[in-house]
């Protein structure tokens, strides 16, 4: 009886995990269509003065999205919790994410809020990241609240 509740459990659950991949690489920022901050480990975001690039020897797939790693020890480190090191809003550009617009990101330019990651576009002399902080309480909000829409999708 119990091999049959599992198995039931089972049935139900995967059709529910691969929709909420596909829904992921669908609407992350994915560079060649697979890795998310264009191949930077997320870890070294937090643990390093700047972000590194990730190593193709440490790639990990979290819910449908790749990520790189400097080290086999970030990647350990990302195991534990990966919510904890995934950036905000799919790895968009989080001042662009409050008009609802998904805007490529430099992956050096970057901001730690709460404990969560938010990357930014910097080309071509414009540089959201400083446009952000002058008004960030108000689009972190709006980002929020876009980024709630496109993944309810």
């Amino acid at each position: 009886m119990k091999n049959l509740i599992v198995f039931i459990i089972t049935l139900i659950t995967i059709p529910v995990l691969a929709q909420v991949e596909e829904i992921r690489k669908e609407n992350y920022n994915l560079k060649e269509g697979k890795y998310a901050l264009e191949g930077y480990d997320p870890v070294s975001y937090f643990r390093d003065d700047e972000p590194q690039k990730g190593k193709s020897e440490f790639t990990l797939k979290f819910k449908g999205v790749y990520y790189r790693f400097a080290s086999k020890s970030n990647q350990e480190e990302f195991k534990k919790n990966p919510s904890n090191y995934e950036p905000a809003y799919g790895g968009w550009c989080a001042y662009a994410m409050a008009e609802g617009e998904k805007v490529k990101i430099d992956p050096k330019t970057y901001k730690i809020i709460d404990q969560t990651l938010y990357v930014f576009y910097n080309f071509n002399f414009t540089n959201t990241l400083k446009s952000w902080n002058k008004d960030e309480s108000a689009l972190k909000i709006k980002a929020d609240t876009e980024w709630d829409s496109i993944i309810k999708e």
